[in-house]
């Protein structure tokens, strides 16, 4: 498992998957499954781990975060680096990272809190959340103005943060004022990830940032990185082309709710049994949803296997 400092390569060197948390019947997690997911992922060249909101890491218990620490160094690949989550309360999140300062992870997430927060706010809580956890963390903005500028910037110079994970929705993403500004005020977007997926990457991408995270890598992780090294050689017509391939699920993501989709698409696309998506959330049970579900995923999977077939990795042809 990776535990060196994060840098910028690291975050261009996989698209940065978000996976659900795979748990047994009782609600724990199960390392079996999970692995499953993981080694799935690895196949299609992704190396990159990001247990958050798909994991239901919202609502994951103080007293049980050390065994699931446990359980992702164990599943770890030799070279992968596995990203936990903290948060989203500054209380829980300082918790957590007290435990994680004597992990070998080399950052954490922490979870955004909408309310009740102020950015000066998040910004002292940040900076005290590092020096907690004894390393920079990666701030998560879904909402426009969450963080100002300034202080995303400030967080930045003081070594509080050393990544930034942006998943602010725009019907376009090009036109996008708080991001631009966010740019402006970093210097550029070499440790700013695209947060929402395949949808808006590419756009993200072409402005500068980094790299992607996604959900739906987690069933199609051979197109999802062939999305990523066409952007990155700047074949953006060609990425777009593989994208189609993922909006059929985006499209029930979005309509659905993106977690309790995901949650299901894994399962039905047998990828690892998922089990009980976790408290205060609720696994999908509409059998027409889910047999849409099933069939998107199914479909994307196989396009997937498909392209790992081809040696064409940009092929567009699955």
């Amino acid at each position: 498992m990776k535990t060196t400092p994060v840098d910028v390569a690291d975050l261009r060197s996989s698209v940065l998957s978000v996976p659900p948390l795979a748990r047994q019947a009782n609600g724990e997690p199960s390392k079996a499954e999970n692995q499953r997911q993981v080694d799935w992922l690895l196949s299609g060249g992704v190396t990159t781990y990001l247990y958050g909101g798909n994991a239901n890491l919202y609502n994951f218990g103080v007293m049980e975060f050390g065994s699931l620490l446990d359980m992702l160094e164990d599943i770890a690949p030799r070279d992968g680096w596995v990203i936990p989550s903290i948060g989203a309360d500054f209380g829980k999140a300082m918790d957590q990272a007290t435990i994680l300062r004597g992990r070998n992870f080399p950052t954490a997430m922490v979870l955004p809190l909408a309310f009740p927060a102020t950015s000066a706010g998040l910004a002292s809580g940040f900076a005290k959340l590092a020096d907690a956890a004894g390393r920079p963390l990666i701030a998560y903005i879904k909402n426009d103005g969450f963080l100002d500028t300034g202080d995303v910037a400030r967080l930045f110079r003081d070594g509080a943060i050393s990544a930034l994970k942006y998943a602010v929705v725009r019907p376009d993403p090009k036109s996008d004022a708080y991001l631009s500004g966010l740019l402006d005020a970093v210097g550029s977007g070499e440790r700013i990830v695209s947060g929402i997926g395949e949808r808006p990457a590419i756009d993200h991408v072409e402005m500068g940032l980094s790299a992607f995270t996604s959900g739906s890598v987690c069933i199609a992780p051979h197109l999802s990185t062939a999305i990523l090294k066409a952007c990155q050689s700047g074949q953006f017509a060609a990425a777009r082309a593989i994208r189609e391939s993922f909006l059929p699920l985006e499209d029930l993501r979005d309509a659905h709710s993106p977690i309790r989709v995901l949650h299901e698409a894994v399962r039905l696309a047998d990828i690892c049994d998922t089990g009980p998506i976790g408290e205060f959330l609720s696994n999908l049970d509409s059998a027409e949803k889910l047999d849409a579900i099933a069939s998107a995923a199914r479909a994307l999977k196989a396009k997937s296997e498909a392209a790992a077939r081809d040696a064409r990795p940009l092929s567009t042809s699955a």
